[in-house]
């Protein structure tokens, strides 16, 4: 029995796993964390625990105490693994998060794919159908964008808004700028892909990503952990 973390900036999202695949997933805010333990202690022991982490040391310490005496097994981009070969300049510099939404978008998909996780960053990464991690983009999130404009400036509010073609409010103008900054930076980076593409989303903001996007998409919200299942059952090449 495997459990995976994804161990984010924003949430803690929690895989229990098989080999055959998935028994339970969900997802708890930091507050919380030390709630998964509590969750897990009716279900059979744990054999692994595996983590894919970008949060800081003080919530990976959390997950240490929620976790007494069991190795949390942190994971780290490599060269190569699960079908997938890391073109980073520094394969071990890409997060962890990325490499792993990518070896589940490749597990899901032989075509080229764009793989775009909407969260507290946005990260944009192309694959080709080969297998090969091209490059890719990170920006601010959609919230961090309004929360940027509303501390940045002295008459901007942060305030809820609607997307709308032609905004003549404000706080339509703030939601539809953010929003087309980041729906731009995605087909672009689509765009650049050769042949018939996919683009994977996954993350937070992802909903509100999807009713503008106009080209092939799957929806897939923990495709961080289905790469981190990958990873623990196949291990990587260094």
């Amino acid at each position: 029995m495997i459990l995976c973390l994804d161990a984010g900036n924003s949430r803690l999202k929690w895989g229990l796993a098989e080999p055959a695949g998935w028994l339970a997933q969900g997802a708890l805010d930091w507050d919380d964390a030390q709630m998964l333990s509590a969750l897990v202690a009716g279900w059979p022991p744990l054999t692994r625990v595996v983590l894919s982490s970008v949060a800081c040391e003080a919530r990976e310490a959390l997950l240490a105490q929620a976790f007494p005496g069991q190795v949390l097994e942190h994971m780290v981009s490599t060269c190569a693994a699960a079908g997938v070969v890391n073109g980073y300049l520094q394969p071990r510099q890409l997060g962890v998060d990325r490499w792993c939404a990518l070896i589940g978008a490749r597990s899901l998909s032989q075509q080229p794919c764009l793989v775009v996780t909407a969260g507290t960053a946005t990260t944009i990464d192309s694959l080709d159908g080969e297998g090969r991690f091209l490059g890719g983009l990170i920006l601010p999130g959609l919230e961090m964008m309004h929360t940027a404009l509303a501390q940045g400036t002295a008459r901007l509010p942060r305030a809820p808004g609607a997307y709308q073609d032609f905004p003549r409010q404000t706080q339509d103008a703030i939601r539809t700028g953010c929003l087309e900054a980041q729906l731009g930076a995605i087909e672009r980076a689509y765009a650049r892909l050769p042949g018939a593409a996919l683009c994977f989303l996954s993350g937070g903001a992802a909903p509100a990503l999807e009713r503008q996007l106009e080209l092939p998409l799957l929806r897939v919200d923990n495709l961080v952990l289905e790469g981190l299942r990958l990873l623990a059952l196949n291990g990587s090449a260094p």
